[in-house]
């Protein structure tokens, strides 16, 4: 969409995936990412650490279940999605602001290691399609269940995510 901040970022997992479900039965995922630059220092001739920066981050619906599934504390991530900013007060009135990124892709990079990926059942497979009519149509309340098809994306111009009331994030 215009007007979002799309970002990439490459680093490790600093805590296990904390995987949890809204009252609605939405998955949503959440971890950290560190992701630390490494600069050149001519005065000594070497390279160095630079100052980390630890992202939060939430990702929805199946890809939340897989993340959780896959993904482990230390393992280096390639995460892409939109960067949100959020202001707060804290309980000492202090005014905060958080950025958190909203996961539209995750997955392990395969610089230093390699991983075997087994295909999840696809969404129009019978599995799938037996889960549906186990679990029936999808509440008009649920604001998740009217997303983009597809995506597990939340439908455009709100209607759910962080916030909204409806479906928020049980962290």
């Amino acid at each position: 969409m215009a007007g979002e901040t799309v970002v990439t970022i490459i680093g490790n997992l600093v805590d296990e995936v904390e995987l949890r479900f809204t009252p609605n039965g939405a998955a949503v995922a959440k971890f950290r990412v560190a992701s630390t630059p490494r600069v050149f220092d001519r005065q000594t001739n070497e390279w160095k650490d630079g100052e980390s920066l630890f992202l939060p981050c939430s990702v929805w619906r199946q890809q939340a279940e897989h993340a959780a599934e896959s993904l482990q504390k230390g393992m280096r991530v390639i995460v892409q999605g939109r960067l949100k900013q959020r202001s707060y007060e804290d309980r000492e009135g202090v005014k905060r602001t958080v950025f958190e990124l909203d996961v539209e892709e995750v997955a392990p990079s395969l610089l230093r290691a390699t991983a075997k990926v087994t295909k999840a059942a696809g969404k129009g497979g019978p599995e799938v399609q037996q889960a549906r009519r186990q679990q029936g149509a999808a509440s008009a309340e649920d604001p998740w269940a009217q997303g983009t098809p597809g995506t597990g994306r939340p439908p455009a111009g709100g209607g759910g995510g962080w916030g909204s009331g409806a479906d928020e994030a049980p962290f």
